[in-house]
């Protein structure tokens, strides 16, 4: 049975729609079965990993709403072992939409169809938009685990304050069990002392929860994107493709599998 994880932080800019690609691709690199969930209406993470979900007919917002099943919205990826459902601008109307229809929009949605995916794949992957708005907070009310990605600059401790906040109001509401996968500090330097400075912090105040594995600040990550290719396909032996891939040995090692 599959572990729902949601990759969340409401900052953008955090490497999280990044994290969710290279992240799934590298599970991928370790036979993991994994099915990859686009729940921002900019689309980044299905362009990303090489769908353009511009003119798609099926897509998150159509399997949201129960107007197709998942044969028709899933999309094969550049990874042979990572599915998607993707999404687009269509999306940021779910919940007019619903509206529209007389239907009240639930939370719960996205878990009940999640849910029926569970033995399909060894891992789902929720790439959260940068907000805690409707969307991301179906995805927490889905998830088993939260990951949450922190950039190592100004201000991270006050973004990682906020998603606490909105994981204690899943858990007193709609998702009691939700748990904190982990914290992975993103563009990192050890060469810049803010970097050391917002690593030790978070370390200091989460320990066992911060995830060993650091993501360098790495110029593949940031190529792979554009050429709609996870890092681990693209340039398997940079830095950051090899990050991501020790996140993923942590993980699998988290969860047993």
């Amino acid at each position: 049975m599959s572990k729902i994880i949601a990759i969340a932080n409401q900052k953008g800019g955090v490497g999280k729609t990044t994290t969710a690609i290279n992240l799934s691709s590298s599970l991928g690199k370790y036979d993991k079965k994994v099915l990859l969930v686009d729940l921002d209406p900019q689309g980044n993470c299905s362009r990303g990993i090489g769908v353009d979900a511009s003119l798609l007919k099926h897509t998150v917002f159509n399997y949201l709403l129960k107007d197709c099943p998942l044969e028709k919205a899933i999309r094969k990826t550049s990874d042979e072992n990572v599915r998607l459902i993707p999404a687009n601008l269509s999306l940021a109307s779910y919940e007019a939409e619903c509206q529209r229809r007389g239907l009240t929009p639930s939370l719960k949605v996205l878990k009940e169809l999640l849910d029926e995916q569970r033995n399909n794949y060894d891992f789902i992957i929720i790439d959260c938009p940068p907000s805690l708005g409707f969307l991301s907070l179906s995805a927490l009310t889905a998830a088993d685990s939260v990951l949450i990605p922190v950039q190592c600059e100004y201000f991270a401790m006050e973004a990682v304050a906020q998603i606490l906040s909105a994981i204690n109001n899943i858990r007193m509401s709609t998702n009691p069990s939700l748990d904190i996968l982990g914290f992975v500090l993103t563009m990192y330097d050890n060469r810049n002392k803010l970097s050391t400075q917002v690593s030790s912090e978070v370390i200091s105040t989460f320990k066992d929860k911060t995830f060993a594995t650091r993501i360098p600040r790495n110029i593949t990550l940031a190529e792979c994107v554009i050429k709609g290719k996870p890092a681990y396909l693209y340039k398997p032996t940079s830095s950051g493709s090899l990050a991501y891939q020790s996140l993923a040995r942590e993980i699998i090692n988290n969860e047993g599998k």
